[in-house]
């Protein structure tokens, strides 16, 4: 590792379930000197990235804060996924949230939502915070996209959790309930990541066809009849197609004939 890498590297110790870190610790777990693990932590603290809030405990910093307003500020696919999101939020009768998405270190985190509901949010999940892979259409039908070397490496860490999602009780299980993923191209999901729920997901692709994320709708499994779902399924799989993932030296993200893809979503 570079020294830029090590340095790094006491980002990642941070988590919703660890969100304060000693020197000390972070020196043990990193297996770096005592004095070593101060020099990293002055480092980011002098740029922001981490912030002291007593003697020698620290959480991240007001520097990320500012670095997400940029994000959101500057990031082109956001500029085109909001209006194609807020389409299809109203294209929803009951209580909704519409959830973009993006596969992250093998985590699927989500990077913004559109809600109609806000007094009693519909989907426990908002920006910055990870999905489970293996659990609910956002992710899986994310996963049904994936190479067949990554879900052979998935199946070897985490076979009984694959099991227990009901994807399969072997690999080549595996591969056929995520072939059957890809032919209907989206995912609906009932209760996997929060209770009393529906999910219904469409990916995302890059310019070059890899998959990058999804677009999802989350509702109320009561306020859910099974014909609302199919023509909800019908609307996220045209709108996910609007948006190609491109890299961020692109000025704006692609949109495939954006006017005849809105037309189609209102037409169905």
């Amino acid at each position: 590792m570079s020294s830029a890498d090590k340095v790094l590297s006491v980002l990642a110790l941070f988590s919703a379930e660890r969100s304060v870190w000693s020197a000390e610790d972070a020196a043990t777990q990193l297996n770096v000197s005592l004095s070593t693990a101060y020099r990293y932590f002055n480092s980011l603290v002098s740029c922001g990235l981490l912030d002291r809030i007593y003697r020698n405990h620290y959480v991240l910093g007001p520097a990320i804060i500012e670095h997400d307003w940029q994000i959101r500020m500057a990031d082109p696919v956001l500029a085109v996924a909001k209006p194609i999101m807020l389409d299809l939020l109203r294209s929803c009768d009951g209580s909704a949230t519409v959830l973009l998405c993006r596969l992250y270190r093998q985590r699927v985190m989500c990077i913004h939502q559109e809600t109609n509901h806000y007094e009693h949010p519909v989907s426990s999940y908002e920006r910055g915070r990870p999905r489970p892979m293996l659990r609910g259409a956002t992710s899986k039908i994310i996963l049904a996209y994936l190479p067949t070397r990554t879900l052979a490496n998935l199946w070897r860490d985490y076979p009984k959790e694959i099991a227990a999602t009901g994807l399969g009780a072997s690999f080549e299980d595996f591969k056929a309930t995520l072939k059957v993923l890809r032919r209907n191209g989206f995912c609906v999901s009932r209760g996997e990541v929060d209770h009393g729920r529906i999910g219904i997901a469409a990916p995302i692709f890059d310019a070059h066809d890899r998959i990058v994320g999804s677009l999802s709708i989350v509702l109320y499994s009561a306020e859910t009849s099974d014909r609302s779902i199919n023509r909800l399924a019908a609307l996220v799989v045209a709108a996910a197609r609007e948006v190609v993932w491109t890299g961020r030296t692109e000025q704006t993200a692609h949109v495939g004939n954006t006017v005849e893809a809105a037309a189609q979503r209102k037409a169905l």
